[in-house]
């Protein structure tokens, strides 16, 4: 693949609000749509991967320029915008359609993925052992209408205000040369 053409990356770290806010602020990240994947039914719903314990993941899918931003970069802000420790939670949000999870769409992103993690345990970064999961890229399902730019949309809500604001303040803490003008 040519690299200036626009390239995929998907995440899973809790919350997908929380993850297409952090992503949405970042330089070289095109569009970020929030969604399911990691299951194996068709469809999944909001309430379907609450309630019935489908396999899916709420998840962002994201399309980069990497001649702007490198995937290794995309994947330091993952582990450094959410707890990669904690199995099935982060935060308030609790069951396996939270746990964290990249998907990989090449080998060279499975390689990357691997040598970030690797690096952040053998730094001992984080206070526990990482559990983020490394898996290739299932079938990714946008989310409904009402999940999109969610924080855009309701940056009042206590969730958002909570939750939320404090991965952006970190995100503008830890990786202000990645950032776009807001």
């Amino acid at each position: 693949m040519n690299s200036s053409e626009k390239q995929l990356a998907t995440f899973a770290s809790g919350c997908f609000w929380c993850t297409e806010a952090v992503f949405k602020r970042v330089k070289g990240v095109e569009e970020v749509v929030s969604g399911y994947t990691g299951g194996d039914s068709k469809n999944p719903n909001y309430s379907r991967i609450h309630t019935l314990h489908s396999g899916h993941v709420e998840a962002i899918q994201l399309e980069y320029d990497p001649e702007i931003v490198s995937y290794e970069t995309l994947v330091e802000i993952f582990f450094g915008t959410h707890d990669p420790t904690t199995l099935n939670r982060q935060g308030y949000d609790i069951g396996p359609e939270y746990r964290s999870i990249i998907f990989y769409h090449s080998e060279e992103q499975r390689h990357i993925v691997e040598q970030v993690k690797f690096r952040l345990e053998k730094e001992q970064v984080f206070n526990g052992p990482i559990v983020t999961v490394v898996e290739p890229v299932k079938a990714f399902y946008p989310a409904e209408n009402e999940h999109q730019d969610f924080y855009a949309k309701y940056p009042e809500l206590p969730y958002c205000q909570v939750v939320i604001d404090p991965k952006i303040a970190k995100l503008r803490k830890k990786y202000a040369e990645y950032l776009t003008k807001e």
